[in-house]
C-alpha cells in the first residue's frame, strides 16, 4: 500500500519504520523539508518529500502534526493523492502546553479530530492520539497474542475504518471501535482509555466509563 505520513516526530517516525518493515511503500514530510529526514530515509527507504507531496499517489495518508498546524497545511494537500483515500489523524489538543485556546473546540463542543475533519476538508479516522511511540515498535504482538494491546479507532466512514484497522491488526494491535468522530471524545486527552496499555476488554471498558467534560488540564 502506498501511505503518505506527515509528520516525522515520534509517532510518524515509529509508524514510517513500521510500516516500512511491513513492505509499504512509505512517503514521509515534517515542516523542516526532506533535507532533515535523510537518516530516517536511509533507515527505512521511506521517500522523504515535502508536506506538499506527501499525498501524491496515497491511498492512505497520516497526519501526525501538534493541532495547532493543522491549520498550516497547504491548500489542496490532497488532491493528487488516490481516489478515495483514508485519513487518519492523531491529533490531540493541548490548550495549555502547546496548542493555545481553540474557541471551535471550548465553545461550540467540536471534538479535537472533528476540528481537525473541518480543517482538512476530509473525513478523518482517529487512531494512535493516546499511544504512546515507543509503543508502536515494543509492544506489537502477532494476532491472538494474549498480551496483545488493543488500540481505539474512531470514524464516521465505515470503509475508512475498516481500512485503518486492518492497517493497525497488520502493524501487531487489535482495534476497538470507538464510534463516529461526534463519539471521539472518548479516546481524547484525559480519559481513561488515553495511553492505555491493555487489551480489547480493558478498552471496552475504559472508553464506557469516559465522560464529556474536558478535564481542567486540557481546557483553555
Amino acid at each position: 500500500m502506498k501511505i503518505g505520513i506527515i509528520g516525522a516526530g515520534n509517532i510518524g517516525g515509529n509508524l514510517t519504520r513500521r510500516l516500512t518493515a511491513l513492505g509499504h511503500e512509505v512517503s514521509v514530510a515534517n515542516s523542516r523539508g526532506p533535507e532533515t529526514l535523510a537518516d530516517l530515509a536511509k533507515e527505512t527507504g521511506a521517500t522523504p518529500v515535502t508536506v506538499a507531496e506527501a499525498a501524491r499517489g496515497a491511498e492512505v495518508v497520516v497526519v501526525t502534526v501538534p493541532l495547532k498546524n493543522v491549520a498550516n497545511l497547504p491548500a489542496g494537500l490532497f488532491d493528487a493523492a488516490a481516489k478515495d483515500f483514508v485519513l487518519i489523524e492523531t491529533g490531540n489538543y493541548y490548550p495549555q502546553q502547546r496548542d493555545g485556546r481553540i474557541a471551535e473546540i471550548e465553545d461550540e463542543g467540536l471534538t479535537e479530530s472533528g476540528w481537525s475533519q473541518r480543517r482538512l476538508g476530509h473525513p478523518v479516522v482517529k487512531a494512535f492520539n493516546g499511544t504512546y511511540a515507543e509503543d508502536i515498535l515494543a509492544l506489537h504482538r502477532p494476532a491472538g497474542a494474549p498480551d496483545r494491546v488493543a488500540l481505539p479507532v474512531a470514524g464516521d466512514d465505515a470503509r475508512a475504518k475498516r481500512i485503518v484497522r486492518e492497517l493497525i491488526d497488520e502493524l501487531g494491535f487489535d482495534t476497538v471501535d470507538a464510534g463516529g468522530i461526534d463519539d471521539s471524545w472518548r479516546q481524547q486527552p484525559g480519559t481513561p482509555v488515553y495511553g492505555l496499555r491493555a487489551g480489547t476488554d480493558a478498552v471496552v471498558k475504559a472508553l464506557a466509563e469516559a465522560s464529556p467534560v474536558r478535564q481542567a488540564a486540557f481546557k483553555g
